[in-house]
């Protein structure tokens, strides 16, 4: 058991006969971020690479465009906890950082299955990168795609699982550039986002993206920010999803499993 997840009884029903176990839950709570003193946004998430979370945000929700424009950045509790985990996550920005009044009125409660079901309007759903996706690049060979999901699940096994949903980045080669995980998926690619991000990698030009699941028009949104060319997912896209895909000139992948999967966006991007 981690600190990311809850041991919880359960009884298991197989073939007819019954037993008790115990079976680890993903533990999922609110954080608030806070901005320059005042409430910006409060999002379900796994505890955990907070600050990996609130930095991907403030990227992909267009507030920032470098990490270098954040001035401070803490994570704060009632209760004692690690520089990295709390219940909020107060950011101050520098003093010549313009903060667009749009994005800020984009303020929304964001559940951890959904990140735009408490939009305010529709119109203020779409956020544009501040990056042309490049049309020139590496290619990922198809061999190479089909042995992502297996891969991603032994990489899993070695990080501490939490229960939640994936989400890693590969280089076209096949090496994992980095995994986060969450209990909702467009937290779990913030945090990668925001992991890349503070690491010195973003732009993130020559990487491949995969989530599990589906993939919903945000994954498409906040991947195209950070100018990832390709996003992989395991489940099927939404229409919207490879709607903005194609605007956006990335590679939309969906429905890999096994030696399979469909091309919805970029198939020149694949070998």
């Amino acid at each position: 058991m981690t600190a990311d997840t809850i041991a919880a009884p359960v009884r298991t029903v197989e073939k007819g006969f019954s037993y008790s176990r115990s079976d680890l839950l993903a533990i999922e709570e609110p954080l608030q971020f806070c901005l320059n003193g005042s409430p910006l946004s409060i999002t379900m998430r796994s505890p955990g690479s907070d600050l990996d979370l609130a930095t991907g945000f403030l990227f992909t929700e267009g507030i920032v465009d470098d990490v270098g424009q954040i001035l401070s950045m803490r994570a704060e509790s009632a209760e004692d906890s690690s520089d990295d985990s709390g219940d909020r996550v107060t950011i101050r920005l520098k003093p010549e950082v313009a903060i667009d009044p749009n994005r800020i009125r984009r303020n929304f409660y964001t559940s951890s299955s959904c990140g735009v079901c408490g939009k305010l309007a529709m119109g203020a759903i779409e956020v544009r990168p501040a990056r042309a996706m490049r049309q020139s690049g590496p290619q990922f060979s198809a061999d190479l795609i089909y042995r992502l999901p297996d891969q991603l699940r032994q990489t899993q096994y070695a990080f501490d699982r939490t229960g939640g949903l994936p989400a890693a980045l590969f280089s076209p080669e096949g090496t994992l550039l980095g995994l986060r995980e969450d209990v909702g998926r467009h937290n779990a690619v913030d945090k990668l986002i925001g992991f890349a991000l503070r690491d010195g990698t973003i732009p993130l030009e020559n990487s491949l993206i995969l989530v599990s699941g589906r993939a919903g028009f945000e994954l498409v949104q906040k991947s195209a920010m950070a100018a990832i060319p390709v996003l992989a997912a395991v489940g099927a896209p939404s229409s919207l999803a490879v709607e903005v895909a194609q605007r956006f000139g990335m590679t939309l992948v969906g429905f890999l499993r096994g030696q399979r999967f469909n091309i919805y966006s970029g198939n020149w991007r694949i070998e």
